[in-house]
């Protein structure tokens, strides 16, 4: 066996560890009981453990030092494995399991301390994992030539630093102080519909969800919906786990949240299969991954064409008078909102600025865990001019920082950008999109992003990506172009 195979070899398994992580983690989300979270937290810290144990081992270097390539998937293949070796031989194996450990540990708590508005009794847990994620980040960082923020954000996205996400964020800011009060404007002048009240069956919801998000492309044989508190699309390309929460009084919310993680469920399962449990098969990275839940979510579900495809199967499923009018209004409403998962497209950003700075300031220490509630109330009012009416509705209501999963919020509004700009991309190559998507038929679409995003693997970084399909780098310019078509004309 060759080093190179021998790499190969060790890479698969080290995914297979990291599989079984993933679908604990599910269990943990969608159906552990409460009292099993300590015993959870234990399992996965070994099997995180482990991993670390088997990237860090000596022949894994020494095959590293001896391996050569022939192809372009082949070379950055094990461009991938040297990084992924890097990190592993930067970060002491104790901590590794610590830091898993206490994101355990304290998302459970969480889950307790968010339905209470509770942030006092989440607060020494939370310190906890800012501390050890401190602590990796500077490692990291050092191993990377990176800052400390930086190496975290670069574990979600590599690519992108943090400069160049904040100079991306201050133009958002710039165009959404002007655009959100004309889009209120415009907004409060236009007659509207309301969807009927409520009650809308969770049953049914879950049919219709289940209906929709087979006819974008699911394969359920290798999927399942289940429920949790945080929406999710975890487990594995095969097996893949989608979870969403119901409100009876509001179908949209559900709907949507499926369609959206239908996004990232099909982006893993039209990975390169050749590639699988190798890094080049994998995904290319998070702001990748949201672009293409994003673009089935809010570019193709949610517009005219789509929406006058779901209005009437919507009816039908509940019995009642959902109109287009209905949907749009509430879809496409413009609303200073305090919960992220529930934001318009043009609010949300925002909400995501917030939290990338507060968890710079909490990583680097200007910003103590004790005055973390207060620092975002002052923020979300200077970004969208409201408070919290509490920490539920504030601090509390993501389980990212609770779970240790620090630097990956940039994530979300890189990839609502790249989506405007994949879905004005598709919609030159495709020109009767729109009369696909009014028949409910998001075929053409799935097929473009499998040959120009989803093949691709990590063979590509996420610009190249970019500049591959559509001619150029990110560019902001395209979502804020959407989002002009469609709020303000």
């Amino acid at each position: 066996m060759s080093a190179y195979e021998a790499l190969k070899s060790s890479f698969h398994r080290i995914a297979c560890l990291d599989e079984a992580g993933a679908m604990l983690s599910w269990d943990a989300a969608a159906m552990m009981p409460e009292g099993g979270a300590e015993a959870r937290g234990e399992q996965l810290a070994v099997l995180a453990g482990l991993s670390h144990e088997f990237l860090c081992a000596p022949e894994v270097g020494e095959n590293l030092s001896q391996a050569h390539v022939q192809t372009a998937w082949d070379s950055q293949n094990l461009a991938l494995m040297k990084e992924a070796h890097l990190r592993a031989t930067a970060l002491p194996r104790d901590l590794v399991e610590a830091q898993v450990r206490a994101g355990r540990a304290c998302e459970s708590i969480w889950r307790a301390a968010r339905k209470i508005s509770d942030f006092a009794a989440v607060r020494p847990a939370l310190t906890e994992v800012v501390c050890l994620a401190r602590e990796g980040a500077v490692i990291l960082g050092e191993a990377l030539g990176l800052s400390p923020y930086d190496a975290l954000m670069s574990q979600y996205q590599r690519g992108i630093s943090s400069a160049e996400v904040n100079a991306i964020f201050a133009r958002y800011e710039a165009f959404l102080r002007d655009a959100l009060p004309l889009a209120e404007a415009l907004q409060a002048r236009r007659a509207h519909q309301v969807l009927p009240s409520g009650p809308y069956p969770e049953a049914v919801q879950a049919e219709l969800a289940r209906r929709l998000a087979a006819a974008v492309g699911l394969n359920f044989n290798a999927a399942r919906l289940d429920v949790s508190a945080h929406p999710f699309c975890g487990g594995t390309p095969t097996d893949i786990r989608i979870t969403t929460r119901y409100d009876e009084t509001d179908f949209c919310a559900a709907l949507m949240g499926v369609l959206h993680e239908t996004g990232h469920a099909l982006y893993e399962q039209n990975l390169p299969a050749a590639w699988a449990r190798q890094p080049v098969g994998a995904a290319a990275g998070m702001a990748m991954h949201e672009s293409q839940s994003l673009i089935i979510e809010m570019q193709a579900v949610r517009s005219d064409a789509y929406l006058s495809y779901l209005a009437p199967l919507a009816a039908e499923a509940f019995g009642k008078e959902i109109t287009l009018a209905g949907l749009k209004h509430r879809l496409r409403r413009v609303e200073r909102s305090f919960i992220r998962v529930e934001a318009d497209e043009m609010t949300y950003p925002a909400h995501v600025f917030l939290r990338f700075q507060l968890e710079q300031a909490l990583l680097s220490g200007d910003l103590a865990v004790a005055d973390l509630p207060g620092a975002w109330n002052e923020g979300f009012k200077k970004l969208l001019g409201i408070i919290p009416p509490d920490d539920a509705r504030g601090c509390l209501q993501d389980i990212h920082w609770f779970d240790g999963a620090i630097g990956y919020f940039p994530s979300y509004t890189l990839g609502a950008m790249a989506a405007a700009q994949l879905m004005a991309a598709a919609r030159k190559a495709l020109p009767d999109l729109d009369a696909a998507l009014a028949q409910g038929d998001l075929s053409p679409l799935i097929s473009w992003l499998s040959i120009h995003v989803h093949r691709l693997g990590a063979s590509a970084g996420f610009n190249e990506i970019l500049q591959s399909a559509t001619g150029e780098t990110l560019n902001p310019e395209y979502f804020e172009a959407h989002l002009t078509v469609r709020y303000l004309g």
